[in-house]
């Protein structure tokens, strides 16, 4: 690979870097907490490249070019379809697939006052499977569709760490009045109340605690399509 080729592929990663940290596109690939590191990496790349160009440029002046492949510009194409493509946030096909991440939780904030309470897929499967807390109360929760193979609707969130790279779901099972018509990886905000039922995911034999849905209507997908919620 060429000085020439380099700096070009380092100037454009540099340059997506930064235009995934100042929108809402670096959330497709790790939490909302990293931007500033993001940023920090598209400036560092940039202003490497840069200097490469210079270094390149003060060198062929004093001891002439060298000739390198014309092929080796190839290597901006990878760069290029990270700007131009952004990839889907994980959604049902990964979420029927991998078992539920779902965990004891160390600690749960007091419920607000509110009626109904909104909470996340995480707060409200780590309520419902391990505490009494929400018997008597009606709640709303967002998430994406998923069904099973035997048909089995859950509501579910992407759960991270760290980056898409980690993402585990959480899943709600759904019960109730649902819509006659359930598409997968459509984002639904769902009301209703605790129901005390509790199934074990197949896949790792994790506890899926269930929702008795009174309403639901689709909502946009959101900017953030994951939960990062035991992070915090």
């Amino acid at each position: 690979m060429n000085r020439q080729a380099q700096a070009a592929v380092m100037f454009l990663l540099g340059g997506a870097l930064l235009h995934a940290g100042t929108t809402d596109l670096y959330l497709r690939y790790v939490k909302s907490g990293l931007r500033p590191l993001v940023l920090a990496a598209g400036v560092v790349l940039i202003a490497a490249a840069l200097a490469t160009v210079w270094y390149e440029r003060k060198r062929a002046a004093s001891g002439g070019a060298h000739q390198e492949p014309r092929v080796a510009w190839l290597l901006v194409l990878p760069v290029l379809a990270l700007i131009l493509i952004a990839p889907p946030a994980l959604g049902s096909y990964s979420a029927v697939r991998t078992g539920t991440a779902l965990q004891p939780p160390y600690g749960l904030d007091p419920l607000p006052a509110s009626n109904p309470v909104r909470l996340s897929v995480v707060d409200y499967a780590s309520r419902a499977a391990y505490t009494h807390s929400l018997r008597g109360r009606t709640v709303r929760v967002t998430g994406f569709l998923a069904l099973d193979a035997h048909g089995t609707p859950y509501l579910v969130r992407m759960a991270l760490n760290c980056c898409a790279a980690d993402a585990q779901p959480v899943k709600i099972g759904l019960t109730g009045q649902l819509p006659p018509v359930l598409r997968p990886d459509a984002w639904m905000e769902v009301t209703g109340v605790y129901a005390p039922r509790v199934t074990r995911d197949p896949v790792n034999n994790g506890v899926i605690p269930y929702l008795r849905v009174t309403s639901a209507r689709p909502v946009a997908t959101p900017a953030d399509p994951y939960d990062e919620t035991w992070n915090r």
